[in-house]
């Protein structure tokens, strides 16, 4: 049994400290992944903050089968989906990631390169997207992937490989 087992088993018995660790663990995670879906840092962490509070309802419902950080993931993609279509337009949030990518690092050619990085990733399309971020961004396995968006793992690899594509285009066009 993980680390990671034995907090939830504890949460489920009602520990306070067990879900205060388990979150200190995945903050920065989820964090990370929260501020490319949301327009600012301010609404990310408040995605995260609702990500956890979800957590914390439903965390009895969780069985475990080695996939918690994909459980997570799921909870968290859909709580941004949530308050992004309740908060924000497409077109304002695909702007405010083109620009926040300017201004996040100090030297200019890092700075150029960041915003076609992410002009070319907000080229894309939603679930092409997402699998780009999981996969790039925060670093998950194909295999967690699949179980977070529920495709098989063969499809997630083709689809990953087109994203990768299409991305490399826009870059080089």
């Amino acid at each position: 049994m993980t680390h990671e087992d034995e907090l939830i088993r504890q949460i489920k018995k009602g520990s306070q400290e067990c879900l205060d660790e388990l979150i200190r663990l995945y903050y920065p995670a989820i964090l990370r992944y929260c501020l490319w879906h949301m327009p600012d840092r301010e609404s990310a962490q408040d995605a995260v903050q609702e990500t956890f509070l979800k957590l914390a309802r439903f965390i009895g419902r969780y069985e475990h089968r080695g996939q918690f950080r994909a459980f997570l993931y799921r909870i968290a993609a859909n709580t941004c989906t949530d308050m992004k279509r309740r908060f924000f337009s497409e077109e304002f949030l695909t702007a405010q990631i083109i620009e926040n990518a300017c201004y996040e690092e100090n030297g200019f050619q890092l700075a150029d390169d960041r915003q076609q990085l992410a002009t070319a990733f907000c080229s894309l399309e939603g679930e092409a997207k997402e699998l780009v971020l999981l996969k790039y961004g925060q670093e998950l396995t194909l295999r967690e992937i699949a179980a977070i968006t529920g495709l098989p793992l063969r499809t997630v690899q083709t689809r990953l490989r087109r994203a990768i594509r299409t991305m490399r285009r826009i870059l080089d066009g």
